[in-house]
């Protein structure tokens, strides 16, 4: 999409912002949400959407429920090309200028006025508005956002004569304490591998939280370029190899994200790396005592954010759409944040949200609730980039070749630049 037809788009939805107000009519709305049917999230997005219809009888809201973010994103860009979007859906942070650029979503800030804008949109943390915004407005609305966080076992580190309160701080201080949670039996085979970081499924994004702190961003801000090859992003992919193949205190091949919490219950590794939220399933199974810390720090602490946003679709009424905006303020209100926090480990998105009494006596309970609010200061975003699904894969293939022997980072990582290059290249001036 041109850049001339993006500030025709923009110019449209300030006109729709005539229209003011809470709607006179009945209003029908539909929102995507991706998760599988059934589960604490389900439940609690039920419950809070019908506590807004309690509270607004002149809108009925009917949520859809899509499978993963993959399947989300690719079933609402079908629907709306095939005339039939829904009004709202929750897409992954990173989809952002996917979404423009196939031209059937909205900024949000046509529906608010500058002053509730500068409120709402500026009470989120930096961290998540990062890949929420471009062109100078607002397109994705923080909601189910996280970043990847390290659990480990402390019982354990107890048993390996480790501080169960003192994981490590840094990534030599990871590789120290891996080792001595490495366990041999007589034969030699390994029964307690000390760290786990999932390899398959979506590495790239665990692989941010070595690159970050390497000292790389992989995409620039406006979504046109990589730097995938970088030396700083080389140094990440080869340190992760190395705990494979150099410390021995990772399991070696492609290691799977949904087995992580299960390999981390049933012993098979002290340490994993894994979103925060994960964090509620975790407090609800782990079957011993564990803590949850920052990733740890090369040349500085860092992580990628990542989760969902609220997208608003431009194939709707005006009544439609200032409906579902008004849907999107309640649902990121203090209360409903906090609730959707203590439901899923998701991290409320701003600080005003922690102030709840809810959150307050949540984290005196689970303390390592914080840890993700604390470490935004260090995160980065998510590889936000045009074609994002494409260009995440060509980087998930390099990652996944690299960890299965089959590429050394440098070329692995120089053929995933080259490779992304060409995709991006239609949307650099």
């Amino acid at each position: 999409m041109t850049f001339s037809n993006l500030t025709k788009m923009i110019g449209g939805a300030a006109v729709l912002a005539a229209v003011s107000g809470s709607p006179a009519l009945a209003v029908d709305l539909q929102f995507y949400f991706p998760v599988a049917v059934g589960g604490a999230a389900a439940q609690t997005i039920e419950s809070l959407t019908k506590q807004y219809e309690a509270k607004h009888p002149d809108v009925h809201i009917k949520p859809v429920y899509t499978g993963s973010y993959t399947d989300t994103v690719a079933k609402a860009i079908t629907a709306a090309r095939g005339g039939n979007p829904p009004q709202l859906a929750v897409i992954g942070a990173a989809e952002m200028f996917n979404l423009i650029d196939e031209n059937i979503i909205v900024p949000f800030d046509g529906y608010v006025s500058k002053q509730e804008a500068k409120a709402w949109f500026g009470g989120f943390y930096p961290a998540f508005m990062a890949n929420s915004q471009a062109f100078g407005k607002t397109w994705g609305i923080p909601f189910q956002r996280s970043t990847p966080v390290m659990y480990w076992n402390k019982d354990a580190f107890k048993k390996a004569g480790l501080d169960p309160n003192q994981p490590p701080k840094t990534w030599a201080e990871l590789v120290t304490d891996a080792q001595k949670l490495t366990l041999r039996d007589a034969d030699g085979k390994v029964t307690q591998w000390g760290v786990r970081i999932p390899t398959a499924g979506f590495p790239y994004w665990l692989y941010q939280g070595l690159a970050i702190p390497a000292g790389v961003t992989l995409a620039s801000k406006d979504g046109t370029k990589v730097h995938f090859d970088t030396p700083q992003a080389v140094k990440a992919a080869q340190f992760m190899l190395d705990l494979t193949t150099k410390y021995k205190v990772m399991e070696p091949g492609t290691l799977d994200w949904g087995a992580t919490p299960k390999a981390f219950f049933e012993g098979n590794a002290a340490i994993i790396w894994t979103t925060t939220g994960n964090l509620t399933n975790i407090t609800k199974n782990a079957p011993f005592p564990f803590g949850v810390g920052f990733l740890p720090a090369d040349k500085h602490y860092g992580a990628p954010t990542g989760g969902g946003n609220w997208y608003l679709f431009k194939k709707s009424t005006a009544e439609q759409k200032q409906a579902a905006v008004k849907f999107v303020e309640w649902m990121t209100a203090p209360d409903q944040a906090a609730k959707w926090t203590i439901a899923t480990g998701y991290v409320a998105p701003r600080p005003e949200d922690w102030d709840t009494p809810a959150l307050k006596a949540y984290v005196k309970k689970v303390p390592g609730a914080l840890v993700a609010r604390e470490q935004l200061k260090y995160a980065g975003p998510e590889l936000t980039v045009y074609q994002n699904a494409r260009v995440t894969q060509i980087l998930n293939n390099a990652l996944e070749a690299i960890m299965s022997g089959q590429k050394q980072p440098a070329p692995a990582l120089k053929q995933a630049q080259t490779q992304a290059e060409a995709v991006l290249r239609p949307y650099q001036q």
